[in-house]
């Protein structure tokens, strides 16, 4: 069974690397996807890096690949035969977030999104926090891969 795993990943972190993890246990094929946000600004890093980000951070997973998409998602999913989708919820907020867009995809496609809960040593680590604490020269070590961390501490140098 294939599945995705869509977001920004702007940047990737150590929560997203364990749901990409639990996910790759489960399904035979996983494809992490960067996707566009249109509520998000145009990010940190660009698709490119952030794929090369992801790509390194998922290296010693064999089922795992990067992809990028700018369309609607259930348009890729059917293109690739895709039949389930994999989220981390990190808390209600979340969850009430993703449902919807959950029950869209499922009308629009039929592809089903399964919901990991986010390990709770990951549970307050957001892209955009990790971002914040960068820029005013906090320390983010353990909390994104450590050639991400490079990689944003480069950012904002």
């Amino acid at each position: 069974m294939k599945a995705v795993c869509p977001g920004s990943f702007d940047p990737v972190t150590m929560g997203h690397v364990d749901i990409f993890e639990r996910a790759a246990a489960q399904f035979d094929e996983v494809t992490v996807l960067v996707t566009a946000n249109p509520h998000k600004n145009s990010g940190l890093f660009s698709v490119e890096e952030r794929k090369d980000l992801i790509a390194r951070s998922v290296a010693h997973l064999g089922n795992v690949r990067v992809d990028n998409w700018g369309g609607l998602l259930v348009d890729y999913t059917t293109a690739h035969r895709v039949t389930a989708l994999v989220k981390g919820l990190r808390s209600s907020l979340d969850y009430e977030y993703e449902l919807p867009m959950a029950q869209m995809n499922r009308r629009l496609s039929g592809v089903d999104t399964f919901f990991l809960l986010t390990d709770e040593k990951y549970g307050y680590i957001s892209s955009t926090l990790c971002k914040e604490v960068a820029r005013y020269g906090g320390d983010i070590s353990g909390l994104l891969p450590p050639h991400v961390a490079e990689a944003v501490r480069a950012k904002y140098a």
